[in-house]
């Protein structure tokens, strides 16, 4: 279901402590007035009853937090969350911390969607933001 609104896109891995990612979303695309949504990229695999119970619920906490949980099953997740946040109309993700290393999601993400704002929670809950800058000539 498409809204003009622009919405916040929680990343979340398959880890049940990714539920601090959906939940800071939450407090974000409120303070926002922004749609929720959650996405989940899988890498394709014959074997997912490893992951199908945190995946479960994760969904769980999206629909607590009135969102809509996609999975994706790709091999490249900055790609392919790239073009779901272009084909949303998403203004902000919500992620996990930075690894740091320059091949990282966040990394590969920014070159493709450099005009996305980008969250990232830590484990602790701490929130970091890298908010988009434009400069604009006359």
């Amino acid at each position: 279901m498409f809204n003009d609104k622009p919405s916040i896109l929680a990343c979340v891995t398959s880890q049940t402590d990714c539920d601090r990612i959906i939940k800071a979303a939450k407090i974000i695309a409120d303070e926002e007035d922004c749609e929720l949504r959650v996405l989940s990229i899988l890498r394709p695999t014959t074997e997912y009853v490893s992951v199908s119970d945190t995946i479960e619920y994760l969904y769980s906490v999206s629909k607590s937090a009135g969102a809509d949980m996609t999975v994706l099953f790709n091999g490249n997740a900055p790609k392919a969350t790239a073009d779901f946040v272009k084909e949303n109309n998403i203004s902000r993700i919500v992620t996990g911390m930075h690894d740091g290393g320059s091949k990282s999601f966040l990394v590969k993400f920014n070159k493709l969607a450099p005009d996305v704002s980008i969250t990232m929670v830590a484990k602790d809950n701490r929130i970091y933001t890298i908010e988009l800058c434009k400069t604009y000539s006359d």
